[in-house]
């Protein structure tokens, strides 16, 4: 009798390890869409506008929508739950917002100086370092086998070369003397936001939930690019420039909160599936970026056919690595070696381990009420006032844009989204 309830819960274990790593992989292929639609807005901006200001005004709507989503997917009450289980998570996670507003502001040179199309899988060079990190810092990979371990390491030399042909590329369609400024913005920032994933993996496997790191990585975020423009800028200087922006405000913000979207999916999928694959899966933002880059804003056009060989082929070389990497899923061997990680972790600094064991299976240590507060409704109310206010201010700048086009994308990303969205309710409740 014993041996036969063994085997049932085992089996129930498989099941629900199954369908948490086929879900994280969907959540990466939806952050690929939203993360890549993320930086178009940046195309709408005059280039008089300083990219230390782009980026400032881009943070903005991250803090907004950072702060805003958690409240309306689960209340902020889940924060405070999870801050009192693992209070030294928030400290990574100001880190690793202190990483990524300095990675994002290496982007905005990069689109200025090479283009989307081109910017996005250079910077998408983070996978090899997750992949470095995942299997270094917290077991991933171990025990896989030979066949999984072969999809990684191929998908990782596809990646590198693919970032090779755009790379090589780049010189013939960036402005003279810019491209090798761009290339070095784009795999800067693809080098922090690769070790930005050690903080991720640390509060994942610690327990904390996605909805919850958010809320204090912008923290990081925003002091840092506030700190970052006014010692660059200055104080005066930057707040002529603010209120001279006024136009695209709307369009900058909104960014930023496109990219809190596609940022949480990337997050759930690095819970799922690790760092080694969910990141991979993630970049497929290069695809979309192109796609923006290509038939919404008309890069590449009148270049000659060896140009497009080398942006489309090595995109596509570097996205084909990146699935490669990403659908080699962790065997149950591997998986356990993850177990064995976070209750390194949670040993570390004494979380309990009922709340890091029900984080891994996607559910929630203690049932609590789901009823939002007055603090919830009044950060999403005034995140909504400000993006309705700054609406009335936006103009269309004059730039040549297929609309068509952007339709079509962006009514993939919702799709995207609202599928994602209701898988990730059924399956975990967003736990």
């Amino acid at each position: 009798m014993d041996v036969t309830v063994a085997v049932v819960e085992n089996s129930m274990q498989s099941g629900r390890l199954r369908r948490l790593q086929a879900l994280g992989i969907f959540c990466g292929f939806a952050a690929g869409a939203w993360l890549g639609g993320a930086e178009a807005p940046i195309k709408l901006v005059s280039p008089d506008v300083s990219p230390i200001t782009v980026s400032l005004i881009m943070v903005f709507g991250v803090f907004l929508a950072r702060w805003s989503v958690p409240a309306f997917v689960r209340g902020t009450a889940h924060v405070r739950s999870d801050v009192l289980q693992a209070p030294h998570l928030v400290i990574w996670a100001v880190i690793a917002g202190c990483m990524w507003a300095v990675a994002n502001t290496l982007t905005i040179y990069a689109i200025r100086d090479v283009g989307l199309s081109i910017a996005f899988p250079l910077w998408n060079s983070n996978s090899l370092l997750g992949i470095l990190w995942g299997f270094l810092l917290f077991n991933e990979l171990h025990y896989a086998g030979w066949k999984r371990w072969l999809g990684v390491l191929g998908g990782a030399i596809g990646m590198f070369a693919g970032a090779t042909l755009l790379a090589i590329a780049s010189t013939s369609q960036a402005a003279p003397g810019r491209a090798m400024l761009g290339v070095m913005a784009a795999l800067g920032a693809g080098v922090l936001w690769g070790t930005m994933y050690i903080p991720y993996r640390k509060a994942y496997l610690t327990g904390m939930n996605p909805l919850s790191f958010v809320t204090f990585f912008t923290v990081g975020e925003l002091l840092t690019m506030t700190f970052l423009a006014v010692g660059y800028r200055g104080a005066v200087p930057l707040w002529h420039e603010l209120q001279s922006s006024r136009s695209v405000l709307f369009w900058l913000m909104m960014g930023g909160f496109i990219w809190v979207i596609g940022d949480l999916f990337q997050q759930y999928a690095t819970k799922y599936v690790g760092i080694s694959r969910g990141i991979p899966l993630s970049n497929t933002n290069q695809l979309w970026g192109l796609l923006w880059g290509v038939l919404v804003f008309h890069e590449l056009r009148g270049g000659g056919h060896r140009l497009y060989v080398e942006v489309i082929g090595g995109s596509i070389v570097m996205a084909l690595g990146a699935v490669a990497i990403a659908l080699s899923s962790a065997t149950e061997r591997e998986h356990a070696s993850w177990q064995d990680a976070a209750d390194r972790e949670g040993q570390r600094y004494g979380v309990e381990n009922g709340y890091v064991r029900a984080s891994m299976e996607g559910r929630e240590f203690r049932v609590g009420s789901n009823r939002r507060t007055l603090l919830d409704w009044l950060l999403i109310g005034g995140t909504t006032a400000i993006f309705m206010v700054l609406a009335t201010m936006a103009r269309m700048p004059s730039v040549n844009i297929h609309l068509s086009w952007a339709a079509t994308i962006t009514a993939a990303m919702l799709a995207l989204l609202g599928s994602c969205g209701i898988a990730l309710w059924r399956t975990t409740r967003f736990h």
